[in-house]
């Protein structure tokens, strides 16, 4: 049986902060309008929270997993019936302190997945750090790991995410500067070494400089947006590409998943 999903990359203007979340449930509405098929919607790091990065702001605007908003994001999950990762939300933490928090939620409406970003953009984010990696598992297709923006630069998190199983990477991006040309570099670069997909969804201008792209587990990039427009990455994600390159190598030939051999030493990492 073939192990594939349809996913929506949406490369958008960030949204200022609302209660409501009408509109966002317009414009899910309208990127299926395009591709029905989808499974899965993805938006940018913190698309629903305005560019506002103020502690004093972000802790006014700041959604708990089990508020009212949270539980409408999963409703509109399972309006549509499709995987969603709605970009990050803004999470109280302990001391004052607010999360960027990643949230996915399956076709039932269930949040199935959060994850706190780790590695904040200092000093220009007043996030707290988050502790825990982050993997689910959509049945019968296989495991995808979460990361946010700044994490790319740390090629630990996407190595801890992959021994965890993940076989695609979900990399939410709100990059404003002129550095996202470097980190497309990294995001291949992770693929290969890992041998996962890296789907890096940006927001779009005026915020931020877009350039998403997907890269699949080979590192050869399958999609790419090469500006800051406000546009919609359509592909297809194959599960037993995973498979078939560690299997074979990339390239054919570099199989580092097989690097060891029973009887070799070992090493702590």
């Amino acid at each position: 049986m073939s192990k594939k999903i349809s996913v929506a990359l949406a490369q958008v203007t960030q949204r200022p902060f609302s209660d409501h979340l009408t509109g966002y449930a317009q414009e899910i509405e309208e990127i299926l309008s395009r591709s029905p098929n989808s499974q899965m919607v993805i938006h940018p790091e913190l698309h629903l929270f305005g560019s506002d990065m103020s502690v004093g702001e972000l802790h006014k605007i700041s959604q708990s997993l089990d508020s009212k908003f949270v539980v409408e994001l999963g409703e509109i999950a399972k309006r549509f019936g499709i995987w969603l990762i709605p970009g990050s939300i803004v999470e109280p933490a302990p001391n004052n302190g607010v999360y960027n928090t990643a949230l996915v939620f399956n076709p039932a409406g269930e949040l199935v997945s959060f994850y706190r970003k780790i590695f904040p953009w200092r000093p220009s984010e007043p996030f707290t750090m988050g502790s825990e990696f982050s993997v689910f598992e959509i049945p019968g297709l296989g495991r995808i790991g979460l990361n946010i923006c700044y994490d790319i630069w740390f090629p630990e998190v996407t190595r801890q995410l992959t021994w965890m199983g993940a076989e695609v990477i979900v990399n939410l991006v709100r990059t404003t500067t002129p550095d996202r040309k470097q980190e497309l570099i990294l995001v291949q670069a992770s693929s290969i070494v890992n041998q996962v997909y890296i789907l890096s969804v940006n927001a779009a201008a005026p915020i931020a400089m877009g350039e998403s792209l997907v890269v699949d587990p080979n590192g050869d990039v399958i999609e790419q947006i090469f500006d800051d427009s406000n546009s919609i990455i359509y592909t297809i994600i194959d599960f037993d590409r995973v498979a078939q390159i560690r299997r074979d190598g990339t390239a054919g030939v570099n199989r580092m998943w097989e690097q060891f051999l029973p009887d070799d030493p070992e090493i702590n990492l």
